[in-house]
């Protein structure tokens, strides 16, 4: 009886940890989350103060009223009324351009470009070698050629 050994859960799972995507994956969460502070601290350092020089720092406080009077706690209860909170909306989508923007300004812009010159340098190296290729080949069929002459010259004088 021939029974086959099954893999088992552990090997699988193993596997599956190992895979490219999964670490790439990984390593792409704990950066971005370190990369957070950053975003975070540029925001609440040089965002919130140049806001803060027009207007109010906290974008929260910003609200539109649709049904008077309106009343909202400082936990963002609302007590009375139908507010609408357009700062904080405000606020976050300020974050996310700026997350946004120092993302593609930061790492995506740079580290194109450096692909991009690696690409050349890598097609540079290709084309040199080609024509290397094609010299030598070139040389060959010369060498070929005078072999073939050289017989048949010799073939002609006996």
């Amino acid at each position: 009886m021939n029974a086959k050994k099954e893999p088992s859960v552990w090997h699988g799972f193993k596997a599956f940890l190992m895979r490219g995507n999964v670490v790439d994956l990984a390593v792409a969460v704990v950066i971005g989350a370190a990369f957070t502070n950053i975003v975070n601290s540029v925001v609440k350092g040089i965002i919130s103060p140049l806001v803060g020089a027009i207007g109010t720092q906290n974008l929260d406080h910003y609200s539109l009223c649709l049904k008077d009077p309106c009343s909202v706690s400082a936990d963002g209860t609302v007590r009375s009324g139908v507010p609408i909170l357009w700062g904080s909306v405000l606020g976050a989508t300020l974050t996310f351009v700026i997350t946004a923007s120092v993302v593609y300004f930061l790492m995506v812009l740079p580290m194109s470009k450096y692909l991009a010159r690696q690409a050349a340098q890598k097609a540079a190296r290709e084309g040199t070698k080609e024509v290397m290729e094609v010299t030598e080949l070139e040389v060959l069929k010369e060498i070929r050629d005078a072999l073939v002459a050289q017989r048949g010259s010799g073939a002609a004088e006996r």
